[in-house]
């Protein structure tokens, strides 16, 4: 049994852990009154970590930053934590503000790394602007790092020498993107195991926020929705966009949510709002951009990021200092010294991200050169508002609303971004342009831990405590069959799409996918193709699709899988059939299963993209 059910926002810029009580612990203890199905209360871990060099302090967020250190850079000890740590590199607050000024030794957004589908996220590829002498590390190995830092936290603070409440022994719910599709959900899992945490379950973090929002009202949560509400979720962190529709629905007299719709995957979010800003500061300077060198660039993005955060935590502030080291003989003499107005902060984000737009905008098309420098495929279009008229204009189709546009009742705000005022100010002005009434907002917990502690409130609901939203698979999955058309050169056969998972399949469930007998190769790789879609919510397992539209459905990495050959049989194609299967952790698993015997595989997903032989 697990002492504690522990929720940990694994996120772009921060990471955070909340906890509370798995069970009542008697009649006469503190925790009698959360008898039934009232949650218990849910506290907030401070994190033990690296603040200065030889200096250890708690702190209420984990910068999820890795700073890899040289040889001689430090003395020794000075990176030393209260448990064994590794002597060369740091997690953490002095992680980033270190490496603010040696980027090149920097891991950052690794999460965001985590979903890109263009690299081998096992691979060591961060920092992406090392040099060749700088050790490097994997997307996967970064996000066990914070992990492990998290778990050693948790047992130096909480479970001292109690085997049984270690965090390797708790029940955790580890929060991803909505938009993580089935590849980066595996690889956070992978990342959570490195870390030694066993007992792991996925949450989509725009229902963690809203999770935080039903812990903090209560049970007067009632009294700010109603029967036929459309609530939307906008959360907007350090790496992704993430939007949720969130219906309120009556059964049996009582009010019943469920998630409607997730919003496809995108690549934009504070990151680029700091690279944005960085050219704007750069244009201030007598050298502009192109006067700086490419470490320099990186650590101006970084110095921006900091003065942001200090003009978002006080809004009468009118402006912050921006300071980037000089280069080799110059290091201090060279700095160069400027400061981020609040004049400048607003236009910026408020102009370039959030601008008015007309509900029938869309984002632009093609790539950006300026954020697409350090390596991932972010949105091309930073307009976060284009973005979100864009998804409820597609799903108003999905939904059968009968409008040309999903029109919310409410907005819950989540990520740091959102601490700006002037931001959600923005965005509701927007949304309630669209409606033709003012469309109102859900008063927001703490913005830092509102992921962490709604994660660990689904601790909880999974234990028959609280208020559960359902929703089941937030969109379809598919297998690319090829179809038998002739060949022709240049040109990819055209394929077919299996669907596997239907939306809304429950954790915990399997199917049967009914299909023609396919041949699977064995003795050499077989790799299937792999969709999804965020929008086609009819789709029963089993449908074939001929063809469809590419706004619709997606494609995904590949899967791919080698099976033995028995007996010299190679290249022999055996007849299977598919079996899906959506896990208690929230994973997709798909298998083959022979027609002839009772042999079995199941399809691993390839994190690479497919080789070009």
């Amino acid at each position: 049994m697990s002492r504690y059910v522990v929720g940990i926002d694994l996120g772009t810029t921060n990471s955070a852990l909340a906890y509370a009580a798995s069970e009542v612990e008697g009649p006469g203890s503190a925790l009698a009154a959360a008898a039934g199905t009232v949650a218990n209360p849910i506290e907030s871990l401070p994190i033990p970590q690296l603040v200065a060099a030889g200096d250890v302090s708690e702190r209420p967020l984990l910068p999820s930053f890795l700073y890899l250190a040289s040889s001689r850079e430090f003395p020794a000890g000075a990176l030393d934590l209260p448990w064994k740590s590794p002597p060369d590199r740091a997690v953490g607050s002095f992680a980033r503000d270190h490496g603010a000024k040696v980027p090149g030794r920097l891991v950052s957004s690794a999460k965001s790394w985590l979903s890109h589908a263009g690299v081998d996220r096992r691979a060591a590829v961060l920092p992406w602007t090392a040099s060749e002498d700088v050790p490097r590390i994997s997307p996967v190995a970064a996000s066990a790092a914070y992990l492990e830092h998290l778990r050693e936290a948790w047992n130096a603070r909480v479970a001292g020498k109690k085997a049984e409440e270690r965090l390797e022994n708790q029940d955790v719910l580890l929060t991803v993107p909505a938009s993580f599709d089935a590849v980066a959900r595996e690889l956070t899992v992978e990342a959570a195991g490195l870390a030694g945490l066993k007992h792991v379950t996925l949450l989509e973090e725009p229902q963690a926020a809203f999770y935080a929002w039903l812990a903090a009202q209560g049970e007067r949560w009632r009294k700010h929705v109603k029967v036929g509400d459309i609530l939307l979720v906008c959360d907007v962190g350090g790496g992704t966009t993430d939007l949720t529709l969130i219906a309120v629905t009556e059964e049996a007299g009582d009010l019943v949510l469920s998630r409607l719709a997730v919003g496809e995957h995108i690549l934009l979010g504070g990151d680029n709002m700091d690279l944005a800003l960085a050219y704007a500061v750069a244009a201030t300077l007598p050298q502009g951009m192109d006067g700086l060198d490419p470490v320099q660039r990186v650590a101006l993005g970084h110095a921006c990021r900091s003065a942001k955060e200090a003009l978002f935590a006080e809004p009468k502030k009118a402006a912050a200092p921006v300071t980037v080291l000089g280069r080799g003989s110059k290091v201090i003499g060279g700095s160069i010294k400027t400061e981020l107005t609040r004049e400048l902060l607003d236009r910026t984000l408020l102009d370039g991200f959030f601008p008015a737009c007309k509900p029938t905008d869309l984002p632009t098309r093609g790539r950006r050169v300026g954020l697409a420098e350090i390596g991932l495929p972010y949105a091309a279009d930073p307009a976060i508002t284009r973005h979100l008229a864009r998804f409820l204009g597609q799903q108003a189709g999905s939904l059968h609303t009968g409008g040309s546009m999903v029109l919310p009742s409410a907005v819950l705000f989540n990520g740091g971004v959102f601490k700006a005022t002037e931001l959600r100010k923005r965005v509701l002005e927007v949304i309630s342009t669209w409606a033709g009434k003012p469309v109102p907002e859900l008063e927001s917990t703490d913005l830092d831990l509102a992921v962490a502690r709604g994660a660990a409130y689904y601790g909880q609901v999974r234990k028959g405590k609280g208020v559960r939203i359902r929703g089941g698979v937030a969109r379809s999955y598919y297998v690319g069959l090829e179809t038998s058309a002739p060949a022709v050169p240049g040109v990819a056969p055209p394929i077919k799409a299996l669907c596997v998972v239907p939306m809304g399949m429950e954790e915990g469930t399997k199917a049967d996918v009914p299909s023609p007998d396919l041949g699977l190769v064995i003795g050499e790789p077989a790799v299937f193709r792999f969709l999804s879609s965020t929008t086609r919510r009819d789709d029963p397992v089993g449908t074939i699709l001929d063809r469809w539209n590419a706004e619709e459905i997606q494609e995904l990495a590949p899967l791919e899988t080698t099976l033995p050959a028995e007996d010299g049989d190679a290249g022999e194609a055996v007849p299977v059939r598919l079996h899906s299967d959506v896990n208690e952790v929230g994973t997709l698993e798909l298998w083959c299963q022979s027609t002839r015997d009772d042999r079995r595989w199941k399809l691993e997903f390839n994190v690479r993209e497919p080789s070009e032989d």
